[in-house]
């Protein structure tokens, strides 16, 4: 397989890639006196792209541009306006910059997609206008665009704390294929938050066995946990994830997960996707009445 760069030249402009990602494993360790809550996660990239082209603008100012299969929000609405935005103010400077997002990722699916935008937008942004806006700046605006938006500056893979903003990569390489199972459900992350119910026995069952899994650098050993403590919080706010859960398990004979808070699920059986064909995934597919995508390890 062709890997492909995350920023490319195309005529006077950039393309960069913005990538999914998925949640090998997320444990909630309690809720903060901020009103946040306090996770310990796994994330992984993924090879499957929001783009984002940026060229020079015939507008005063910043102009988005939203395409692609799914929708996304245009103007300051968007993370990517406000991430440019927020970029050039740091640096004390105006520009008229044309952005254009191809949305191939949808929304509300735990797949971090809009964070992605984000970061992708300032890497991209400081490279096409030769700001020179340092590692520390860059993060510190991804810090105050989301909690996920830190994770995709860095990466590939990471243990990701606090709110999610507080980023340890591990640089050990976990090759891997994944099923992505893709419902047509957006969900509300706010409301699955707003619905969990701390259980902090699960908590301390878990924490530790991730902890050293990953100390030993034995990534498989945290994917084959399939923990994500907000399963039940979402599940119970949009049961046909569950059953659609239950039923993906019943045919593939194996361990489903929720990524992030949902919709998107996954897995990855020792050997069952790798040797899973095209006809395969089809049946599956029709099997389950959902979309479905074969993703890989992404590797920045």
């Amino acid at each position: 397989m062709v890997r492909k760069e995350q920023i490319t030249k195309v005529g006077d402009g950039l393309l960069v890639l913005a990538p999914a990602k998925i949640n090998l494993c997320l444990l909630i360790a309690g809720k903060r006196n901020d009103g946040f809550h306090d996770i310990e996660t796994v994330m992984a990239k993924i090879d499957w792209y929001d783009e984002i082209l940026i060229e020079a603008g015939d507008r005063r100012g910043i102009e988005l541009i939203c395409r692609g299969a799914f929708w996304a929000p245009e103007g300051e609405d968007n993370l990517i306006h406000r991430a440019a935005t927020m970029l050039l103010e740091s640096c004390g400077m105006t520009a008229d910059v044309k952005i254009t997002l191809t949305k191939n990722i949808p929304a509300g699916t735990g797949l971090g997609s809009a964070s992605s935008d984000a970061a992708g937008t300032l890497v991209g942004l400081n490279q096409f206008l030769e700001l020179d806006a340092g590692t520390k700046n860059l993060n510190r605006l991804a810090g105050e665009l989301g909690s996920d938006v830190p994770f995709f500056l860095n990466g590939p893979m990471a243990l990701c704390t606090g709110r999610g903003e507080k980023i340890k990569k591990l640089c050990q390489i976990f090759d891997f294929r994944a099923m992505l199972i893709l419902p047509d459900v957006s969900v509300s992350t706010k409301d699955v938050y707003a619905n969990y119910e701390h259980d902090a026995a699960f908590y301390e069952q878990f924490s530790g066995p991730m902890r050293g899994h990953i100390e030993k650098n034995r990534i498989d050993l945290v994917t084959d946990m399939c923990t994500n403590m907000l399963e039940k919080s979402c599940f119970g706010l949009y049961r046909e994830l569950s059953d659609l859960k239950a039923k993906t398990e019943s045919l593939v004979r194996g361990p489903v997960c929720l990524s992030g808070s949902g919709s998107a699920m996954y897995f990855i059986a020792a050997g069952k996707v790798e040797k899973m064909t095209e006809h395969e995934r089809r049946k599956l597919e029709e099997s389950i009445n959902c979309r479905t995508i074969i993703v890989r390890n992404n590797r920045w």
